[in-house]
């Protein structure tokens, strides 16, 4: 895009100097001479105003078209980890032995706010009530009502080996509800409390994108630079690198 963008101008040089009017300098005076000559000039220097014009236009548009590529890529990626999240659970509920005991659940009101976690049966068992959270958000989409099951579940279960999942996807409803000091802490307490989780990697990325939108570059800088460091070949190493150069 960029090279047929560069062509395009080479092609607008040529054009402009060519409409440039070039005239013989006559056999007058002088002055006639001289006045000739500027007026070559001149028209000579607003083609090379229009050119410079033109190359400044083209270079903005490469900016923002790049700066769109960026984007989708990001989109593109979160919406493949969404899938890879979704494979994961299908795999993890396949694997996982049937329940005893059959149990029912009060479907949650995204409209009733915390109030909403005393709908969930006392007898829930660990897996059902991940079960319960994370169908809220892959198959629901009642991302409302999922905040306050997830909040539920490790309140209930604060050891559970899903724990590490749960702060994260806490902290992605928070972060995509724009509440960035609320997600911090859920991203935050995965970095510092799961250092073996498969989601570390996203939430330290998550903290440099949250510290970059506060305004604190220096401490997204930091954050950026240790994805790149601890998950070299990475997606979100590659996402990190990008954000990075952006600032």
């Amino acid at each position: 895009m960029q090279k047929t963008l560069i062509a395009l101008a080479l092609l607008a040089s040529g054009a402009a100097f060519a409409q440039a009017p070039v005239q013989k300098l006559g056999s007058g005076s002088i002055e006639e001479r001289l006045a000739q000559l500027e007026r070559v000039m001149d028209a000579r220097n607003k083609a090379q105003m229009a050119l410079l014009d033109q190359m400044s236009t083209l270079q903005n548009e490469v900016a923002e078209l790049r700066g769109r590529t960026e984007e989708h890529a990001y989109q593109l990626e979160q919406v493949l980890q969404r899938q890879r999240e979704i494979y994961q659970e299908i795999d993890r509920r396949l694997a996982a032995p049937a329940p005893a005991t059959s149990t029912s659940v009060t479907t949650l009101d995204p409209m009733a706010g915390d109030s909403a976690v005393s709908n969930y049966s006392a007898d829930l068992s660990e897996n059902d009530a991940y079960d319960q959270a994370i169908r809220l958000v892959l198959e629901d989409k009642r991302y409302d009502a999922a905040i306050p099951a997830f909040r539920s579940f490790l309140q209930r279960f604060p050891s559970s080996t899903y724990a590490a999942n749960a702060h994260y996807w806490l902290g992605q409803l928070l972060f995509a509800d724009g509440k960035y000091d609320e997600a911090k802490k859920e991203f935050a307490t995965v970095v510092e409390s799961f250092p073996d989780s498969n989601k570390r990697g996203d939430c330290v990325l998550k903290l440099g994108i949250i510290a970059q939108e506060q305004g604190q570059n220096q401490s997204a800088r930091n954050y950026y630079q240790q994805v790149i460091n601890e998950y070299a070949n990475s997606t979100e190493a590659g996402l990190a690198r990008k954000r990075l150069a952006e600032l």
